[in-house]
């Protein structure tokens, strides 16, 4: 009967236990609760998120820090990024640090798996998954030079523009107060509206100031508007320390990254040179002489940065494109720009007098 009490006695504080939610002391229970990640940084679907933050998780409760790794642990934003994966225990905290700066105005997923495991060995229910928005990539170099309606040709001048040889334009090309006739080489033919002609060597149309209406109004409007960029290109501060007349007005193998770059000189560019920056970032070269780019020579575009960003602006007898060189941006000259046979450009040529195109390329921006 004694030891009959006894296992009724047992019985019934198993019975409690169960009944206040403890596990089975004789079943060969523990910890079965599953770990959650209790909050995230970045939050799910935050934005401005700077491109230099870390990734966090921190969890619910201890975790094993072995299964805290890479592979359990990932980031993707148009392709998997790569990283380095830690967790500290006092914390409870896992961090993803990218190996490098993520992109600007870019949406990442993070991602959690059920491969990380508490300290009991209990995984997640679910992965967790959430995504964040990295802050506006901001523009670099100098403020923006409005082209205004000038923006609408690939070449424009004021007094002629001439061509020898097979020269392939993209773009329109546009002359005042010059007549049509002043524009040379290029075998116009007068479109049936009289407000523009054609070429075969022109992706586009030929307007000059004798046409009909409203293309001589729209002209003027455009050279002036050219005009007004060439000013604001020519006032804007002077460049000081590096950016101040490098190389003594020649420069060859250099990489020029955003910002104005101011020459009291002509500026010869004797071999290729790098312009190097993004999509969004700007460039303004003021050249008090004249503009040369050698025969041969390569203005190369590095990082995504674009030539409708780049301005030449020459205030000198002009700018000349040498045989079979590459030339990136827009050239805002007070005087006449060259290109020279084999030449190629990709940008506008927007002269306050003549353009000449010897068997050139030129694609606008």
């Amino acid at each position: 009967m004694k030891y009959r009490k006894s296992f009724l006695t047992i019985a019934v504080v198993i019975a409690a236990l169960v009944l206040a939610g403890c596990p089975d002391p004789g079943g060969g229970g523990g910890d079965t609760t599953k770990p959650t990640v209790s909050s995230t940084s970045p939050a799910a679907l935050a934005t401005g998120v700077a491109v230099a933050a870390n990734i966090t998780a921190t969890f619910s409760e201890a975790m094993t820090a072995t299964t805290i790794v890479a592979a359990n642990f990932t980031l993707a934003g148009g392709g998997a990024v790569s990283g380095v994966v830690s967790y500290d225990a006092t914390t409870k905290i896992a961090t993803f640090n990218p190996t490098s700066d993520l992109s600007n105005s870019t949406v990442y997923t993070a991602t959690i798996t059920t491969g990380v495991k508490d300290s009991a060995g209990n995984a997640l229910a679910a992965n967790k998954v959430w995504t964040f928005t990295t802050v506006a990539a901001v523009a670099q170099g100098p403020a923006a030079v409005n082209l205004g309606t000038a923006a609408n040709y690939a070449v424009l001048a004021k007094s002629a523009i001439s061509t020898t040889g097979v020269t392939a334009v993209t773009g329109d090309l546009g002359i005042s107060p010059a007549a049509a006739s002043l524009v040379t080489g290029f075998a116009l033919i007068m479109d049936g509206s009289g407000q523009f002609s054609t070429s075969s060597l022109v992706t586009g149309n030929v307007y000059a100031s004798d046409y009909s209406v409203p293309t001589p109004a729209n002209l003027i409007t455009a050279v002036g508007d050219m005009e007004t960029a060439y000013t604001d290109a020519a006032t804007r501060t002077p460049a000081v320390g590096a950016n101040l007349n490098m190389g003594a007005g020649t420069i060859n193998g250099v990489t020029l990254t955003p910002g104005l770059y101011t020459w009291g000189t002509d500026l010869n560019i004797t071999g290729n040179i790098t312009i190097s920056g993004s999509s969004i970032d700007r460039w303004i070269f003021q050249i008090s002489g004249f503009l040369s780019l050698a025969n041969g020579a390569q203005i190369i575009l590095s990082g995504g940065a674009l030539p409708q960003n780049i301005v030449w602006q020459v205030a000198g007898t002009g700018a000349t494109l040498g045989t079979t060189s590459h030339f990136e941006g827009i050239i805002l000259a007070l005087a006449a720009i060259t290109a020279n046979t084999g030449a190629t450009m990709n940008g506008r040529a927007l002269a306050q007098t003549a353009v000449t195109l010897n068997a050139t390329t030129l694609v606008e921006p």
